[in-house]
C-alpha cells in the first residue's frame, strides 16, 4: 500500500477514545471504531500492518526514536503527535503509550490511547517539532528509523 501525500487539510479530532493495539514490532493488531473513522483506512487495511502507515512527514524521527527507547525500557510514553488520514489530511493528537503484558509478566505488545490536544500546549509543540525538522533536515540521515520498519 502506497502511502499518501500530504495535504494542507486539516482533521479535527473532535474527542471520544482512539485505540490501536500492536504487537512488539508497532504492527497494528487491533484498531477501534474512532482510529478507524479519523485515519480513513479499513480494519483490514490497519491490521498486521506497521503502526508507521499513519505518520506524517512532519513528524520528527527523532520523537519516535525516542519514544521507541522509552517503551523498550519498559516505560510508558506520552506525547504529542500529528498523523497522516489515508485521504492525507493530518490530524494532531495527544497520546499515551503503555505496553501490554502477558500471563507471564513479559511485554507482547503495547497500547496506545489519545486525546484531544490541548491548545496552548500544541502551539508550543508545533513550534519545536520545527526545530527538530528543520535540525533533522541539517544533520546526516539516521540509520534506519525504528517508525520505518515494515514487515513483510
Amino acid at each position: 500500500m502506497q502511502r499518501p501525500n500530504a495535504t494542507n487539510n486539516e482533521i479535527i479530532f473532535d474527542g471520544g477514545s482512539m485505540i490501536t493495539e500492536t504487537d512488539l514490532n508497532g504492527c497494528i493488531t487491533y484498531a477501534n471504531r474512532k482510529f478507524i473513522d479519523i485515519t480513513g483506512y479499513s480494519r483490514d487495511e490497519l491490521i498486521g500492518r506497521p503502526h508507521s502507515i499513519i505518520r506524517h512527514p512532519k513528524m520528527p524521527r527523532v520523537t519516535f526514536q525516542e519514544m521507541w527507547e522509552t517503551l523498550q525500557r519498559c516505560g510508558n510514553w506520552e506525547g504529542h503527535v500529528v498523523n497522516l488520514a489515508k485521504n492525507g489530511a493530518y490530524y494532531w493528537v495527544h497520546v499515551y503509550i503503555t505496553p501490554r503484558y502477558d500471563n507471564n509478566n513479559r511485554i507482547v505488545g503495547y497500547i496506545a490511547a489519545r486525546k484531544i490536544p490541548g491548545p496552548i500546549t500544541l502551539r508550543k509543540v508545533k513550534k519545536k517539532y520545527e526545530t527538530l525538522l528543520q535540525n533533522e533536515a541539517n544533520s546526516v540521515p539516521p540509520a534506519v528509523a525504528y517508525d520505518e520498519v515494515e514487515s513483510s
